[in-house]
């Protein structure tokens, strides 16, 4: 089954209690935090990201999934793990070596919660595949990240496609979560290439009925 993670990053400051609880009510599953720290991408969100997480973990039983965009990977899995999300989720090209990878994902499971490692556009899928049998999630972007409202980039889909096919030959339990640029015109492709929870937040929050674009985003 699809599942959708509601993006937070431009939800207005003022409106963050009618718009989470809308989200909620739409029946989102969960809430995407997009964390960025101004070096590993150029926009800054760090601050804002942890105000609206810590909001949403008083008022909300909808799991938080933590997308870190951060050069010290070590420190936001430190802050964000007080916030006790579903999932964290690190980018693959913030570790110096394969070492660094391994040690950032036992210190989220010593958090007790499930790991997800992100390939930027131009990172090769494949780099990852040693690591699949620890995680439980791979976090695919179809957009440079750093802002929202971008397109999808069409060649990524076959990066979805090659992954979701090796998952499936070595029988591993991994969800593939895709983030940019999904909407209706875009989510069935990125399903079809074998995606499972879709990231939106352009798209849902400029809809007039967040359920409905939420159900069709599922369906």
């Amino acid at each position: 089954m699809v599942e959708v993670s509601s993006s937070i990053l431009s939800v207005n400051r003022g409106e963050e209690s009618k718009t989470f609880f809308a989200l909620e009510k739409a029946k989102t599953d969960y809430f995407h935090i997009d964390v960025m720290d101004g070096k590993f991408v150029k926009r800054n969100t760090y601050t804002k990201m942890f105000e609206y997480a810590s909001y949403i973990k008083r008022i909300s039983n909808v799991p938080l999934d933590v997308h870190l965009m951060v050069e010290n990977v070590e420190n936001a899995i430190d802050e964000f793990s007080a916030l006790e999300p579903n999932t964290i989720t690190f980018h693959y090209e913030a570790c110096k070596d394969k070492d660094e990878v391994i040690k950032f994902i036992n210190m989220i499971k010593e958090y007790h919660c499930k790991v997800g490692i992100s390939v930027k556009p131009e990172t090769d899928v494949e780099k990852i595949y040693e690591f699949l049998p620890f995680i439980h999630n791979v976090l695919i972007m179809t957009v440079e990240p750093g802002k929202g409202g971008q397109t999808l980039l069409p060649d990524m889909l076959e990066k979805i496609k090659r992954l979701r096919e090796y998952i499936d030959k070595e029988d591993l339990e991994i969800d593939i979560e895709v983030d940019g640029g999904i909407n209706l015109k875009t989510a069935p492709e990125v399903k079809k290439a074998g995606a499972n929870i879709l990231v939106a937040g352009t798209a849902i929050l400029m809809a007039k009925d967040y359920k409905v674009i939420i159900d069709e985003l599922k369906g």
